[in-house]
């Protein structure tokens, strides 16, 4: 027989009708790239890897753009060296991520499982504000270059010119879907990619088609990378040294292995290891980076050799939508103007992603860590929050794509680098000695890209450090204000404990000693009786069992309880494990005062020393004093004073 008492955390009832409609309900589990494991919602992989293309394939709107307008003309060479990483780094090691975060929780699980207590914890809410970094600037830079098909489409009429306007409108209709209400994605997705990737083959192919009826383009090309380079050696490493600045393409990885919950397995796979959902997603990230590379490739061989330089560079018509202008140029404005339709939705839809993307992993981390205010598990106040924030950034980088690409890539970048060390550490743990070095020079290889990310792009650093340190002050103040919180996700009794508090409710009140526990020999339990019965005034008579706590990780927030009962000599002793020992102790005796039916009495020692000491311990180590800490869990988790479990300091 078990007893189980759940956290709080329902959002409490209010007046206030406008207030109501704000925090209605607890963040429920959202259709999209960020759903939780919910079998109803599995679809075949290829349908969930149209849910990630939203976000991978768009990069298309203007990657080979920017690839254009960092590299030149090693435009092409630098986007192969970005193609081999990605299928030779980037993809290998997610298929790792896959294998060992089958739950959607991503490459962030990795890591929390390997790095334990409070560093682990921190480690986890800096990569959380890379995450949010990447997802913000996805909705601007999408919304952005959204904006910029409209301003040059030749029927844009009186939204022309307006780019910032224009993008902050596309970001305020996001939120507005979000404040109403985010439906199923799958179905849509598959039609916006479909139509998107068809269109984009039609306008590559075309392209390919007039560079092969105009060789003149390929001997012109060949004599502008000779005369600027000389030799292929020097441009093989220029290109490596432009590869950073191309990152944006590996954007779709993370989003790829966060989607695993809605990848269709086999019928009989195990929940805890589901071999064939890890089987399709390894199928869905490596067909999503194949079909991503050979569009790369051609895309941006295609660019560099027909778009004029010049009409890359800000403010021209290819600047952020180079193949839209091939689109218009070579296809006519009919066709240019359904490409453009076709960027723009999966441009806006991308920020879709991206915001789903958001709400599902805030509330997923932090109210683990007892880090998230309680409105945090709404989703509309967070969908506020991050579209207020969208808004900040479109305004500081003026709705400018070009602008936006060290943000975006310091994200991506950071993530990824997150993911091949979580890879690297569990490699090292495993043992596996022939892939060790492997995996060790593909996390040096993205760690380098990230670092000269950051040295040549030093604003994205800078809006991550201001995520990442927003997230871990609210995270640390939510953590301390919620301390007093009941922390537990159930408590449960062995058999022998259930005798024992049997036992004492069959004798009168079951009364029990918080002790710390020392030697746990018979005559620690014979000191600390009599001091207790003499200090409490405890009837001579009356059976005592002793309560003993022991912090597993002080950094946890909740987890279940488990009560086990020992008897030392003539003493019965019940023991539990838990986040904090207050916290643990008041579970206890809610458990204990739910299995007799009547309130069981805990008494306790004075501490000597310093109040913030003890608080400080409490936050930190699950300790501190440990008697008026249990009295104030106890209030705030039974209001009735009739039935809540008495606290006696002597």
């Amino acid at each position: 027989m078990a007893t189980s008492r759940a956290m709080p955390g329902q959002l409490a009832p209010t007046r206030n009708s406008f207030r109501a409609w704000l925090l209605h309900g607890q963040p429920h589990e959202m259709d999209g790239p960020h759903a939780r494991d919910l079998p109803h919602h599995e679809h075949p992989w290829w349908q969930v890897m149209c849910l990630t293309g939203v976000d991978y394939f768009s990069t298309l709107g203007y990657q080979p753009g920017i690839a254009a307008l960092a590299a030149g003309a090693l435009a092409p060479l630098a986007t192969l060296i970005l193609v081999l990483i990605t299928l030779f780094g980037a993809l290998p090691m997610y298929r790792i991520v896959a294998n060992h975060s089958p739950h959607g929780d991503g490459s962030i699980s990795m890591l929390k499982r390997l790095l334990p207590w409070w560093q682990g914890k921190l480690f986890v809410l800096v990569l959380i504000g890379f995450v949010a970094t990447s997802f913000i600037v996805t909705i601007t830079l999408s919304a952005a270059d959204a904006a910029a098909h409209i301003d040059e489409n030749p029927f844009a009429g009186p939204l022309a010119g307006h780019a910032l306007p224009v993008t902050l409108v596309l970001i305020a209709l996001l939120g507005a879907v979000f404040l109403k209400g985010f439906g199923e994605a799958i179905g849509i997705a598959v039609g916006i990619v479909s139509v998107y990737l068809a269109l984009n083959v039609v306008v590559i192919g075309y392209a390919l088609y007039q560079v092969a009826l105009h060789p003149s383009v390929i001997a012109n090309w060949r004599v502008l990378l000779t005369t600027h380079y000389g030799n292929p050696l020097l441009m093989i490493g220029v290109a490596l040294f432009l590869f950073p600045k191309l990152a944006l393409g590996l954007s779709g990885f993370e989003t790829g292995v966060l989607v695993m919950p809605l990848v269709k397995g086999d019928p009989t796979d195990n929940p805890i290891h589901p071999a064939g959902r890890i089987r399709n997603t390894h199928r869905l990230l490596t067909t999503a980076a194949s079909i991503m590379s050979v569009l790369l490739i051609t895309s941006s061989i295609a660019t560099t050799l027909l778009i004029p330089p010049a009409a890359f560079q800000p403010g021209g018509s290819a600047n952020g939508r180079a193949l839209a202008y091939l689109a218009h140029a070579q296809l006519g404005e009919g066709f240019g103007s359904i490409y453009d339709l076709s960027t723009i939705v999966i441009l806006w839809f991308a920020g879709a992603s991206a915001m789903a993307g958001l709400l599902n992993v805030v509330p997923r981390y932090l109210p683990r860590y007892g880090m998230a205010p309680d409105w945090a598990r709404a989703v509309r106040p967070l969908t506020l929050v991050f579209t207020a924030i969208a808004f900040v950034v479109t305004i500081i980088f003026r709705a400018n794509v070009d602008a936006q690409a060290g943000a975006y890539a310091t994200g991506v970048l950071a993530v990824i680098t997150s993911a091949t060390v979580a890879v690297a550490l569990t490699v090292r743990r495993e043992g596996r000695a022939g892939a060790i070095v492997r995996v060790g020079l593909i996390a040096r290889i993205f760690a380098y890209t990230t670092l000269v990310t950051i040295v040549a792009e030093p604003d994205g650093i800078r809006i991550a450090a201001c995520f990442i340190g927003a997230i871990i002050v609210v995270s640390l103040v939510s953590r301390a204000m919620r301390s007093t919180e009941l922390r537990s996700a159930g408590v449960t009794f062995d058999p022998m404990a259930l005798e024992f508090i049997q036992e004492a409710a069959a004798l009168g009140p079951v009364r029990l000693i918080a002790n710390h526990p020392d030697e746990r020999n018979s005559r620690e339990y014979l000191i600390k009786e009599r001091a207790e019965r003499e200090a409490s005034h405890i009837p001579a008579g009356d059976l005592v069992l002793f309560l003993e706590v022991t912090v597993r990780d002080a950094s946890d927030f909740a987890s279940p309880i488990h009560v086990t009962g020992q008897q030392v000599g003539g003493y019965k002793v019940l023991r539990a494990s838990g986040a904090s020992v207050p916290n643990t102790i008041a579970a206890v005796l809610l458990g204990i005062r739910d299995e007799v039916g009547r309130k069981p009495h805990a008494y306790f020692g004075w501490a000597e020393g310093n109040p913030l000491k003890y608080l400080a311990r409490f936050v930190l180590f699950g300790e501190g004093d440990i008697a008026p800490v249990t009295h104030e869990v106890l209030r705030q988790a039974e209001p009735d004073p009739m039935r809540r479990p008495a606290v006696h300091v002597g």
